[in-house]
């Protein structure tokens, strides 16, 4: 599984690049996305992903089969 970026509610705040582990999470047409061969959802790292603990807008990120 992954996690994904809804551009409608992404603010472009950009406090979730920098707290990715893989570095997944990339500039996007304005906002950001997240590459989904590569997001490990930080399992093996941190308890819970680090995007979702630091995003701000609900609904923002949610997970994806």
């Amino acid at each position: 599984m992954a996690l994904k970026i809804n551009r409608d509610i992404c603010t472009s705040c950009g406090d979730c690049e920098p707290v990715c582990p893989t570095k997944s999470i990339k500039p996007f047409k304005g906002a950001y996305k997240i590459e989904a061969d590569t997001c490990t959802e930080c399992e093996g790292e941190h308890d819970e992903p680090q995007c979702l603990k630091v995003c701000m807008e609900d609904g923002c990120i949610e997970y994806i089969d």
